[in-house]
């Protein structure tokens, strides 16, 4: 059988040391098109968007540092314990969603204090951009020929051949697919219950959702962290497994609280 061969320069143009590669492009292209769903909300909520761009640097500066941070020290810990100031070149690669998932959570615990927001109603709200970003940062990682899956004699198997020609899940195309779809029933969710209860439910279906998308397609995939472990799940999966049970727990809480509320009506 015949596979499709991917064999896409990660860069789209190079000039001496200069690069701009795919992967950058999609991931800050991916917080501008975020940024015009916010606006969208904001304004369908007659909420002052003056606010936006200010919200866009303390998400960008989160995302990055936690999920540079949790990269080193939960995939490479090894290495990067004995190269402490290679952390900082982000520019190497090596970021990992959990902790930009964090970093965006504190960033905006921080926003939501300064500026007077409610910090809920900012996570309901940043939850459907923060899908689509999960999306283009995997097809940022296909064009960069990385997070490979397992082998697989599939009729959809990919040989990335710039690392190998072995045909193996495009487990990228699964988590963004997957991460699309997310983003479609978030936003069908938002336009459809009370803003109340949007604020509510949004975030926990936004964890459980997407984390357990994340964790059963990490079994299609090559290990990525530079260590083994004797336990049966891999540290993708078990970094998913804590904000799974977030969002079930926050889930509850918003359907008990809707219920407690219809009550006292």
């Amino acid at each position: 059988m015949e596979h499709f061969i991917w064999n896409v320069n990660p860069n789209i143009f190079e000039y001496g040391s200069i690069q701009l590669r795919w992967y950058g492009v999609l991931f800050v292209g991916s917080f501008f098109l975020g940024l015009m769903i916010l606006n969208w909300i904001y304004k369908r909520e007659k909420r002052d968007p003056a606010v936006l761009d200010n919200l866009l640097i303390y998400i960008i500066i989160g995302a990055v540092v936690g999920s540079r941070l949790v990269h080193c020290f939960f995939y490479e810990p090894d290495y990067y314990l004995s190269h402490l100031l290679e952390i900082l070149a982000v520019w190497k690669g090596g970021l990992a969603s959990h902790g930009g998932l964090a970093g965006v959570l504190i960033a905006l615990y921080v926003f939501a204090k300064r500026y007077n927001e409610s910090y809920t109603w900012l996570l309901s709200r940043v939850a459907m951009p923060g899908a689509l970003t999960a999306a283009f940062v995997r097809f940022g990682n296909l064009f960069n020929s990385e997070i490979l899956g397992t082998p697989s004699e599939l009729p959809w198997a990919i040989v990335f051949q710039r690392v190998d020609m072995i045909p193996r899940h495009p487990v990228q195309l699964y988590e963004a697919f997957a991460y699309l779809i997310i983003l479609a029933i978030l936003v069908t969710i938002y336009r459809k219950v009370s803003p109340l209860f949007a604020t509510k439910i949004l975030p926990g279906t936004f964890l459980v959702t997407l984390f357990t998308a994340r964790f059963f397609i990490e079994y299609a995939k090559t290990r990525q962290a530079a260590y083994t472990t004797d336990l049966p799940f891999n540290t993708g999966q078990m970094l998913s497994v804590p904000y799974i049970i977030l969002g079930i727990v926050w889930i509850v809480w918003a359907f008990t609280n809707r219920k407690k509320n219809a009550t006292k009506g």
